[in-house]
Protein backbone atom coordinates (compact mmCIF):
# COMPACT_ATOMS: atom_id res chain seq x y z
CA UNK A 1 0.00 0.00 0.00
CA UNK A 2 0.77 3.26 -0.87
CA UNK A 3 0.17 4.81 2.85
CA UNK A 4 -1.34 3.94 6.02
CA UNK A 5 -4.26 6.34 5.51
CA UNK A 6 -5.03 8.74 2.95
CA UNK A 7 -5.96 11.97 3.40
CA UNK A 8 -7.90 14.40 0.68
CA UNK A 9 -7.87 18.12 1.60
CA UNK A 10 -4.62 19.91 2.77
CA UNK A 11 -6.80 22.71 4.75
CA UNK A 12 -6.25 22.54 7.88
CA UNK A 13 -8.33 20.24 9.00
CA UNK A 14 -6.25 17.66 6.84
CA UNK A 15 -3.00 19.03 7.82
CA UNK A 16 -3.71 18.93 11.47
CA UNK A 17 -4.49 15.06 10.73
CA UNK A 18 -1.70 14.16 9.03
CA UNK A 19 0.25 15.69 12.22
CA UNK A 20 -1.34 13.56 14.55
CA UNK A 21 -1.27 10.46 12.82
CA UNK A 22 2.37 10.76 12.05
CA UNK A 23 2.72 11.53 16.16
CA UNK A 24 0.99 8.51 16.47
CA UNK A 25 3.36 6.28 14.47
CA UNK A 26 0.99 6.18 11.42
CA UNK A 27 1.65 6.61 7.10
CA UNK A 28 -0.55 9.43 6.06
CA UNK A 29 -0.22 10.63 2.44
CA UNK A 30 -1.85 13.76 1.88
CA UNK A 31 -3.45 14.61 -1.44
CA UNK A 32 -4.21 18.58 -2.67
CA UNK A 33 -5.91 19.06 -5.58
CA UNK A 34 -4.59 22.58 -5.90
CA UNK A 35 -1.44 22.90 -7.49
CA UNK A 36 -0.21 25.75 -4.56
CA UNK A 37 -1.22 26.92 -1.63
CA UNK A 38 -4.63 29.54 -1.78
CA UNK A 39 -3.82 32.38 -1.08
CA UNK A 40 -7.26 34.18 -0.61
CA UNK A 41 -7.84 34.87 2.80
CA UNK A 42 -10.58 32.78 4.37
CA UNK A 43 -11.02 32.59 7.89
CA UNK A 44 -8.54 34.77 10.18
CA UNK A 45 -7.90 32.68 13.55
CA UNK A 46 -8.89 30.13 16.00
CA UNK A 47 -10.50 30.15 19.39
CA UNK A 48 -11.57 28.00 21.63
CA UNK A 49 -11.20 24.44 22.66
CA UNK A 50 -8.24 24.26 19.90
CA UNK A 51 -5.95 26.41 21.39
CA UNK A 52 -5.96 24.25 25.01
CA UNK A 53 -5.56 21.54 22.72
CA UNK A 54 -2.73 23.00 20.69
CA UNK A 55 -1.57 23.80 24.33
CA UNK A 56 -1.50 19.85 25.49
CA UNK A 57 0.70 19.43 22.23
CA UNK A 58 3.13 21.96 22.86
CA UNK A 59 2.42 24.03 20.17
CA UNK A 60 0.64 26.83 21.33
CA UNK A 61 3.54 29.12 21.49
CA UNK A 62 4.98 28.67 18.28
CA UNK A 63 1.15 29.35 16.73
CA UNK A 64 1.39 31.96 18.99
CA UNK A 65 4.87 33.52 17.75
CA UNK A 66 3.32 33.67 14.05
CA UNK A 67 0.46 36.03 14.79
CA UNK A 68 1.44 39.56 14.41
CA UNK A 69 -1.64 40.82 15.31
CA UNK A 70 -2.46 41.90 18.90
CA UNK A 71 -4.93 39.39 20.06
CA UNK A 72 -7.77 40.98 20.70
CA UNK A 73 -9.71 41.77 23.75
CA UNK A 74 -12.42 38.71 24.45
CA UNK A 75 -15.41 39.68 22.38
CA UNK A 76 -17.06 37.82 20.39
CA UNK A 77 -20.17 38.49 17.64
CA UNK A 78 -22.92 36.06 18.24
CA UNK A 79 -25.36 36.54 16.11
CA UNK A 80 -25.84 40.17 16.27
CA UNK A 81 -25.06 40.67 19.38
CA UNK A 82 -21.92 40.90 21.51
CA UNK A 83 -20.17 38.39 23.93
CA UNK A 84 -18.29 40.29 26.44
CA UNK A 85 -15.96 38.56 28.16
CA UNK A 86 -13.92 41.75 29.44
CA UNK A 87 -15.01 41.76 32.67
CA UNK A 88 -14.22 38.01 33.97
CA UNK A 89 -11.46 37.55 35.77
CA UNK A 90 -10.77 34.17 33.52
CA UNK A 91 -12.80 34.32 30.28
CA UNK A 92 -14.10 31.16 28.96
CA UNK A 93 -13.54 31.90 25.18
CA UNK A 94 -10.32 33.27 23.74
CA UNK A 95 -9.10 33.40 20.62
CA UNK A 96 -5.81 34.01 18.22
CA UNK A 97 -5.72 35.79 15.22
CA UNK A 98 -3.88 34.07 12.56
CA UNK A 99 -5.25 33.89 8.30
CA UNK A 100 -5.95 30.90 7.35
CA UNK A 101 -3.30 30.71 4.86
CA UNK A 102 -0.97 31.51 7.80
CA UNK A 103 -2.21 28.72 9.82
CA UNK A 104 -1.59 25.78 6.84
CA UNK A 105 1.87 26.50 7.07
CA UNK A 106 2.00 26.05 10.34
CA UNK A 107 0.19 23.01 10.21
CA UNK A 108 2.44 21.60 6.98
CA UNK A 109 5.56 22.23 8.49
CA UNK A 110 4.88 20.13 11.74
CA UNK A 111 3.13 17.17 9.59
CA UNK A 112 6.12 17.42 7.22
CA UNK A 113 8.84 17.53 10.08
CA UNK A 114 7.12 14.75 11.55
CA UNK A 115 7.18 12.78 8.21
CA UNK A 116 4.19 12.97 6.59
CA UNK A 117 4.12 13.36 2.63
CA UNK A 118 2.24 15.99 1.03
CA UNK A 119 1.37 16.03 -2.95
CA UNK A 120 -0.08 18.89 -4.56
CA UNK A 121 -2.12 19.07 -7.12
CA UNK A 122 -3.20 15.72 -7.07
CA UNK A 123 -7.55 15.89 -7.26
CA UNK A 124 -9.32 12.64 -6.02
CA UNK A 125 -11.82 11.61 -9.02
CA UNK A 126 -12.89 8.24 -7.64
CA UNK A 127 -12.81 5.89 -4.85
CA UNK A 128 -13.65 2.01 -4.00
CA UNK A 129 -13.16 -0.02 -0.93
CA UNK A 130 -13.12 -4.05 0.10
CA UNK A 131 -12.25 -5.40 3.26
CA UNK A 132 -8.67 -5.02 3.72
CA UNK A 133 -8.26 -1.59 1.69
CA UNK A 134 -9.47 1.87 0.31
CA UNK A 135 -8.41 3.00 -3.68
CA UNK A 136 -8.31 5.86 -4.77
CA UNK A 137 -7.92 7.33 -8.44
CA UNK A 138 -6.14 10.61 -8.50
CA UNK A 139 -5.89 13.17 -11.26
CA UNK A 140 -2.26 14.26 -11.33
CA UNK A 141 0.66 16.12 -12.68
CA UNK A 142 1.70 12.75 -14.37
CA UNK A 143 -1.92 11.49 -15.33
CA UNK A 144 -4.10 9.38 -13.69
CA UNK A 145 -3.40 6.93 -11.41
CA UNK A 146 -4.27 5.13 -8.44
CA UNK A 147 -2.88 5.07 -4.74
CA UNK A 148 -4.22 3.10 -1.71
CA UNK A 149 -4.21 2.75 2.26
CA UNK A 150 -6.25 1.51 5.10
CA UNK A 151 -8.14 4.04 5.00
CA UNK A 152 -8.96 7.42 3.83
CA UNK A 153 -10.48 10.61 5.03
CA UNK A 154 -12.25 13.08 3.42
CA UNK A 155 -11.20 16.76 4.48
CA UNK A 156 -12.13 18.49 0.83
CA UNK A 157 -14.57 20.92 2.26
CA UNK A 158 -18.29 21.65 2.04
CA UNK A 159 -18.44 20.51 -1.87
CA UNK A 160 -16.65 17.49 -0.49
CA UNK A 161 -16.08 15.10 -3.82
CA UNK A 162 -15.18 12.16 -0.96
CA UNK A 163 -18.33 12.60 0.71
CA UNK A 164 -20.31 12.31 -2.78
CA UNK A 165 -18.48 9.04 -4.09
CA UNK A 166 -19.23 7.54 -0.76
CA UNK A 167 -23.06 8.08 -0.70
CA UNK A 168 -23.06 10.10 2.34
CA UNK A 169 -26.18 12.40 2.72
CA UNK A 170 -25.55 16.12 3.38
CA UNK A 171 -28.67 17.82 4.90
CA UNK A 172 -28.90 21.08 6.05
CA UNK A 173 -30.16 24.71 4.43
CA UNK A 174 -28.20 27.00 2.63
CA UNK A 175 -29.19 30.76 3.54
CA UNK A 176 -29.28 33.48 0.34
CA UNK A 177 -26.90 35.58 2.00
CA UNK A 178 -23.34 36.88 1.32
CA UNK A 179 -20.96 37.97 4.00
CA UNK A 180 -18.48 40.14 3.80
CA UNK A 181 -15.52 40.49 6.53
CA UNK A 182 -12.45 42.91 6.20
CA UNK A 183 -9.34 44.44 8.34
CA UNK A 184 -9.05 47.59 6.99
CA UNK A 185 -7.03 50.98 7.92
CA UNK A 186 -8.68 54.36 7.96
CA UNK A 187 -7.69 57.71 6.27
CA UNK A 188 -7.08 60.48 8.89
CA UNK A 189 -10.46 61.86 7.76
CA UNK A 190 -12.25 59.91 9.18
CA UNK A 191 -12.18 59.97 13.58
CA UNK A 192 -12.02 57.08 15.92
CA UNK A 193 -14.10 58.35 19.12
CA UNK A 194 -13.13 56.95 22.53
CA UNK A 195 -15.78 54.37 22.41
CA UNK A 196 -14.66 53.18 19.15
CA UNK A 197 -17.31 54.94 17.33
CA UNK A 198 -16.54 56.16 13.63
CA UNK A 199 -17.37 59.79 12.39
CA UNK A 200 -17.43 59.45 8.70
CA UNK A 201 -17.44 62.84 6.19
CA UNK A 202 -20.66 63.24 4.52
CA UNK A 203 -22.22 60.59 6.32
CA UNK A 204 -22.41 61.17 10.50
CA UNK A 205 -21.54 58.87 13.14
CA UNK A 206 -21.04 54.88 12.35
CA UNK A 207 -21.66 52.83 16.14
CA UNK A 208 -19.04 50.40 17.12
CA UNK A 209 -21.06 47.11 17.21
CA UNK A 210 -24.28 45.91 15.36
CA UNK A 211 -26.66 47.66 13.24
CA UNK A 212 -29.54 46.11 11.76
CA UNK A 213 -30.99 47.81 8.76
CA UNK A 214 -33.37 47.29 6.55
CA UNK A 215 -31.36 46.61 3.38
CA UNK A 216 -28.59 43.83 6.12
CA UNK A 217 -26.48 44.23 8.84
CA UNK A 218 -23.61 46.21 9.32
CA UNK A 219 -20.87 45.54 12.44
CA UNK A 220 -18.02 47.22 13.37
CA UNK A 221 -14.94 46.32 15.66
CA UNK A 222 -12.61 49.01 16.80
CA UNK A 223 -10.24 50.01 19.75
CA UNK A 224 -9.96 53.64 20.67
CA UNK A 225 -7.41 55.77 18.86
CA UNK A 226 -6.48 52.80 16.44
CA UNK A 227 -6.82 53.71 12.87
CA UNK A 228 -7.30 49.88 12.01
CA UNK A 229 -10.70 48.08 12.30
CA UNK A 230 -12.59 45.50 11.07
CA UNK A 231 -15.91 45.63 9.34
CA UNK A 232 -18.92 42.99 8.11
CA UNK A 233 -21.40 42.82 6.23
CA UNK A 234 -24.18 40.62 5.16
CA UNK A 235 -26.84 41.18 3.14
CA UNK A 236 -29.11 39.02 0.72
CA UNK A 237 -27.75 38.32 -2.76
CA UNK A 238 -28.28 36.25 -5.90
CA UNK A 239 -25.03 36.51 -7.10
CA UNK A 240 -22.97 32.94 -6.67
CA UNK A 241 -19.15 34.08 -5.85
CA UNK A 242 -16.40 31.97 -7.17
CA UNK A 243 -14.37 31.18 -3.75
CA UNK A 244 -10.97 31.75 -5.76
CA UNK A 245 -11.49 34.95 -6.95
CA UNK A 246 -10.25 37.46 -3.93
CA UNK A 247 -12.56 40.36 -2.92
CA UNK A 248 -11.80 43.67 -3.59
CA UNK A 249 -12.31 47.12 -1.32
CA UNK A 250 -14.25 48.65 -3.69
CA UNK A 251 -16.89 45.24 -3.43
CA UNK A 252 -16.61 46.05 0.45
CA UNK A 253 -17.31 49.49 0.06
CA UNK A 254 -20.00 48.68 -2.51
CA UNK A 255 -21.52 46.47 0.09
CA UNK A 256 -21.52 48.85 3.32
CA UNK A 257 -23.25 51.75 0.98
CA UNK A 258 -26.42 49.09 0.41
CA UNK A 259 -26.63 47.95 4.07
CA UNK A 260 -25.65 51.19 5.84
CA UNK A 261 -26.13 53.93 3.34
CA UNK A 262 -22.77 55.12 3.98
CA UNK A 263 -19.61 55.69 1.92
CA UNK A 264 -16.50 54.57 4.21
CA UNK A 265 -13.16 55.62 2.81
CA UNK A 266 -10.23 53.20 3.21
CA UNK A 267 -6.88 53.89 3.30
CA UNK A 268 -5.42 50.11 3.13
CA UNK A 269 -7.00 46.54 3.15
CA UNK A 270 -5.22 44.23 5.54
CA UNK A 271 -7.77 41.33 5.20
CA UNK A 272 -10.46 40.94 2.86
CA UNK A 273 -13.14 37.62 2.63
CA UNK A 274 -16.38 36.52 1.22
CA UNK A 275 -18.95 33.82 2.73
CA UNK A 276 -21.88 33.00 2.31
CA UNK A 277 -23.87 30.25 5.39
CA UNK A 278 -24.65 26.74 5.10
CA UNK A 279 -26.53 24.76 8.12
CA UNK A 280 -25.29 21.17 7.38
CA UNK A 281 -24.51 17.93 8.91
CA UNK A 282 -23.10 14.70 7.27
CA UNK A 283 -25.75 12.19 8.41
CA UNK A 284 -22.53 9.75 9.29
CA UNK A 285 -19.26 10.16 9.67
CA UNK A 286 -17.74 7.02 8.04
CA UNK A 287 -18.64 4.25 5.60
CA UNK A 288 -16.14 1.70 5.78
CA UNK A 289 -13.18 2.74 5.96
CA UNK A 290 -13.79 6.14 4.22
CA UNK A 291 -14.00 8.59 6.46
CA UNK A 292 -14.96 12.66 6.76
CA UNK A 293 -13.93 15.38 9.32
CA UNK A 294 -14.17 19.43 8.65
CA UNK A 295 -16.25 21.20 6.35
CA UNK A 296 -16.73 18.06 4.44
CA UNK A 297 -18.33 16.74 7.84
CA UNK A 298 -20.16 20.02 8.58
CA UNK A 299 -20.77 23.74 7.62
CA UNK A 300 -22.00 26.27 10.66
CA UNK A 301 -23.73 29.34 9.58
CA UNK A 302 -22.08 31.39 11.48
CA UNK A 303 -17.97 32.27 11.84
CA UNK A 304 -15.13 31.38 14.15
CA UNK A 305 -15.89 27.85 14.92
CA UNK A 306 -15.65 25.98 11.58
CA UNK A 307 -11.64 25.62 11.88
CA UNK A 308 -11.41 24.48 15.42
CA UNK A 309 -14.02 21.95 15.05
CA UNK A 310 -12.39 20.36 11.85
CA UNK A 311 -9.22 20.74 13.36
CA UNK A 312 -10.80 18.91 16.44
CA UNK A 313 -12.34 16.27 14.10
CA UNK A 314 -9.00 15.00 13.34
CA UNK A 315 -8.01 15.15 16.81
CA UNK A 316 -10.51 12.34 17.66
CA UNK A 317 -9.45 10.51 14.71
CA UNK A 318 -6.00 10.22 14.71
CA UNK A 319 -5.18 7.87 17.31
CA UNK A 320 -8.17 5.94 16.55
CA UNK A 321 -7.24 5.44 13.32
CA UNK A 322 -3.68 4.72 14.18
CA UNK A 323 -4.64 2.04 16.46
CA UNK A 324 -6.51 0.48 14.03
CA UNK A 325 -3.40 0.65 11.62
CA UNK A 326 -1.16 -0.84 14.07
CA UNK A 327 -3.68 -3.61 14.71
CA UNK A 328 -4.82 -2.87 18.44
CA UNK A 329 -7.91 -1.04 18.02
CA UNK A 330 -10.84 -2.59 20.22
CA UNK A 331 -14.20 -3.53 18.63
CA UNK A 332 -15.56 -0.20 17.84
CA UNK A 333 -12.77 2.06 18.79
CA UNK A 334 -13.25 3.79 15.05
CA UNK A 335 -17.19 3.69 15.29
CA UNK A 336 -16.90 6.29 18.42
CA UNK A 337 -15.31 9.02 16.00
CA UNK A 338 -18.94 9.37 14.73
CA UNK A 339 -20.81 8.77 18.13
CA UNK A 340 -18.67 11.62 19.59
CA UNK A 341 -17.71 13.99 16.75
CA UNK A 342 -21.55 13.77 15.50
CA UNK A 343 -22.61 14.98 18.60
CA UNK A 344 -20.44 17.63 19.04
CA UNK A 345 -20.84 19.09 15.38
CA UNK A 346 -24.91 18.96 16.47
CA UNK A 347 -24.29 21.11 19.40
CA UNK A 348 -21.94 23.45 17.34
CA UNK A 349 -24.72 23.57 14.41
CA UNK A 350 -27.87 24.19 17.23
CA UNK A 351 -25.88 27.66 18.42
CA UNK A 352 -24.86 28.91 14.78
CA UNK A 353 -28.24 27.81 13.51
CA UNK A 354 -29.74 30.31 17.05
CA UNK A 355 -27.32 33.24 15.46
CA UNK A 356 -28.83 32.74 12.22
CA UNK A 357 -32.16 33.37 14.01
CA UNK A 358 -31.04 36.42 16.13
CA UNK A 359 -28.96 38.18 13.31
CA UNK A 360 -31.57 37.47 10.55
CA UNK A 361 -34.66 38.68 12.16
CA UNK A 362 -35.28 42.61 10.62
CA UNK A 363 -38.90 43.62 12.74
CA UNK A 364 -39.57 45.22 16.06
CA UNK A 365 -40.32 41.69 17.83
CA UNK A 366 -36.74 40.43 16.36
CA UNK A 367 -35.00 43.91 17.48
CA UNK A 368 -36.59 43.43 20.98
CA UNK A 369 -35.14 39.80 21.04
CA UNK A 370 -31.81 40.89 20.34
CA UNK A 371 -32.16 43.66 23.09
CA UNK A 372 -33.51 40.39 25.28
CA UNK A 373 -30.88 38.56 24.62
CA UNK A 374 -28.08 41.41 25.39
CA UNK A 375 -29.67 42.34 28.82
CA UNK A 376 -29.66 39.01 29.91
CA UNK A 377 -25.22 38.31 29.01
CA UNK A 378 -25.04 41.17 31.53
CA UNK A 379 -24.86 38.32 34.48
CA UNK A 380 -22.33 36.42 35.13
CA UNK A 381 -23.63 32.76 35.04
CA UNK A 382 -25.33 33.18 31.28
CA UNK A 383 -22.49 34.45 29.87
CA UNK A 384 -20.12 31.96 31.10
CA UNK A 385 -22.65 29.51 30.19
CA UNK A 386 -22.58 31.09 26.42
CA UNK A 387 -18.93 30.92 26.47
CA UNK A 388 -18.51 27.47 27.19
CA UNK A 389 -20.72 27.02 24.03
CA UNK A 390 -18.96 29.17 21.45
CA UNK A 391 -15.72 27.55 22.56
CA UNK A 392 -16.78 24.08 22.88
CA UNK A 393 -15.66 23.31 26.28
CA UNK A 394 -19.11 22.34 27.76
CA UNK A 395 -18.86 19.18 24.92
CA UNK A 396 -18.77 15.79 27.42
CA UNK A 397 -18.48 12.64 25.31
CA UNK A 398 -20.50 9.36 25.98
CA UNK A 399 -18.08 7.17 27.88
CA UNK A 400 -18.92 3.00 28.86
CA UNK A 401 -20.51 2.64 32.29
CA UNK A 402 -24.02 3.46 33.79
CA UNK A 403 -21.92 5.16 37.21
CA UNK A 404 -19.21 7.10 34.90
CA UNK A 405 -17.24 9.67 36.91
CA UNK A 406 -18.45 13.50 36.23
CA UNK A 407 -14.97 14.01 34.78
CA UNK A 408 -15.03 11.23 32.26
CA UNK A 409 -15.58 12.52 28.26
CA UNK A 410 -14.46 15.92 29.60
CA UNK A 411 -11.63 17.45 28.66
CA UNK A 412 -8.89 16.76 30.89
CA UNK A 413 -7.81 19.33 33.77
CA UNK A 414 -4.50 20.95 33.03
CA UNK A 415 -3.42 20.42 36.60
CA UNK A 416 0.02 21.55 38.17
CA UNK A 417 1.81 17.91 39.42
CA UNK A 418 4.87 17.11 41.51
CA UNK A 419 6.99 14.16 40.92
CA UNK A 420 9.85 12.43 42.18
CA UNK A 421 11.58 14.37 38.94
CA UNK A 422 10.61 17.66 39.40
CA UNK A 423 6.80 20.07 38.47
CA UNK A 424 5.25 19.14 35.46
CA UNK A 425 1.84 19.35 34.37
CA UNK A 426 -0.98 17.25 32.57
CA UNK A 427 -0.33 19.56 29.47
CA UNK A 428 2.99 18.83 29.32
CA UNK A 429 2.19 14.72 30.09
CA UNK A 430 0.15 14.78 26.60
CA UNK A 431 2.98 16.71 24.51
CA UNK A 432 3.67 12.66 23.50
CA UNK A 433 -0.03 12.47 22.14
CA UNK A 434 -0.32 9.03 23.90
CA UNK A 435 -2.52 7.55 26.75
CA UNK A 436 -1.77 8.79 29.99
CA UNK A 437 -2.78 6.99 33.49
CA UNK A 438 -2.39 9.73 35.94
CA UNK A 439 -2.22 8.35 40.01
CA UNK A 440 -2.60 11.28 41.89
CA UNK A 441 -3.81 9.28 45.29
CA UNK A 442 -0.87 6.57 45.27
CA UNK A 443 -2.48 4.15 44.20
CA UNK A 444 0.10 1.35 43.28
CA UNK A 445 -3.08 -1.48 42.94
CA UNK A 446 -3.91 0.47 40.01
CA UNK A 447 -0.98 1.33 38.73
CA UNK A 448 -0.49 -2.38 38.80
CA UNK A 449 -4.22 -3.23 37.19
CA UNK A 450 -2.69 -1.19 34.33
CA UNK A 451 0.54 -2.72 33.94
CA UNK A 452 -0.08 -5.06 31.18
CA UNK A 453 -1.35 -1.68 28.93
CA UNK A 454 2.24 -0.10 29.90
CA UNK A 455 3.66 -0.37 26.06
CA UNK A 456 0.60 1.58 24.97
CA UNK A 457 -0.23 3.93 28.20
CA UNK A 458 2.31 5.89 30.28
CA UNK A 459 2.01 5.18 33.55
CA UNK A 460 2.56 8.19 36.26
CA UNK A 461 2.03 9.04 39.90
CA UNK A 462 2.35 12.34 40.93
CA UNK A 463 1.05 14.24 43.61
CA UNK A 464 -1.01 17.71 42.84
CA UNK A 465 -2.58 20.68 45.34
CA UNK A 466 -5.88 20.44 42.63
CA UNK A 467 -6.91 17.02 42.35
CA UNK A 468 -10.18 16.97 40.15
CA UNK A 469 -10.21 12.90 40.76
CA UNK A 470 -7.78 10.29 42.61
CA UNK A 471 -6.66 8.82 39.33
CA UNK A 472 -7.26 9.82 35.49
CA UNK A 473 -7.13 8.04 32.23
CA UNK A 474 -6.48 10.11 29.81
CA UNK A 475 -6.39 9.65 25.75
CA UNK A 476 -4.43 11.06 23.41
CA UNK A 477 -6.79 13.57 22.48
CA UNK A 478 -6.90 14.79 26.08
CA UNK A 479 -10.13 13.31 26.89
CA UNK A 480 -10.63 11.83 30.52
CA UNK A 481 -11.93 8.07 29.02
CA UNK A 482 -12.13 7.05 32.98
CA UNK A 483 -11.88 7.96 36.16
CA UNK A 484 -12.33 7.33 40.14
CA UNK A 485 -11.86 8.83 43.19
CA UNK A 486 -8.91 8.45 45.48
CA UNK A 487 -11.11 6.04 47.86
CA UNK A 488 -12.58 3.80 45.67
CA UNK A 489 -12.05 0.43 46.64
CA UNK A 490 -9.88 -1.91 44.71
CA UNK A 491 -12.30 -4.41 44.57
CA UNK A 492 -14.21 -1.84 42.06
CA UNK A 493 -11.47 0.51 40.78
CA UNK A 494 -9.35 -2.38 39.49
CA UNK A 495 -11.96 -4.00 37.54
CA UNK A 496 -13.54 -0.73 36.00
CA UNK A 497 -9.80 0.24 35.40
CA UNK A 498 -9.27 -3.23 33.25
CA UNK A 499 -12.27 -2.28 31.67
CA UNK A 500 -12.14 1.09 30.27
CA UNK A 501 -8.23 0.17 29.35
CA UNK A 502 -9.95 -3.13 26.90
CA UNK A 503 -12.60 -0.63 26.05
CA UNK A 504 -9.90 2.13 24.48
CA UNK A 505 -6.54 0.33 24.16
CA UNK A 506 -7.18 -2.98 23.38
CA UNK A 507 -6.08 -6.01 25.03
CA UNK A 508 -3.61 -6.63 27.51
CA UNK A 509 -0.51 -7.64 26.78
CA UNK A 510 1.74 -9.54 29.18
CA UNK A 511 4.17 -10.00 28.05
CA UNK A 512 4.95 -6.11 27.09
CA UNK A 513 9.04 -5.18 28.22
Amino acid sequence: MDADVIVVGAGPAGLMLAGELRAAGARPLVLERRPRRREVPKAGGLGGQILELLRYRGLLERFEAACTDPVPAPRFPFGGVHLDFTRLPDPPMHALPLPQQRLERLLEERALELGAEIRLGNQVVGVSQDDAAVTAQVDGPDGLHQVSARYLVGCDGGRSRVRELAGIAFPGTTYPEVNRLAQVTLPDTVAVSGDGDLDVPGFGRIRAGFTQTGRGLFGLGSSPGSKTVSVYTTEDEGTEYDDDVPMTVAELQGSIRRVLGAVLPVREALRLSRFTFQARQAERYRHGRILLAGDAAHLFPATGVAISAGMLDAVDLAWKLAAAVHGWAPPGLLDTYHRERHLAGARTLMHTRAQVALRRGNDPAAEALRELFQELLTDEQPLRRMGALLAGTDIRYPMPGAASHPLAGTFAPDLTLHTDRGVTSVAELMHAARPVLLDLAERPDLREAARDWRHRVDIRAAKTDQPAAGVLLIRPDARVAWAAPADEPAATAAPALRQALSEWFGAPDAGAA
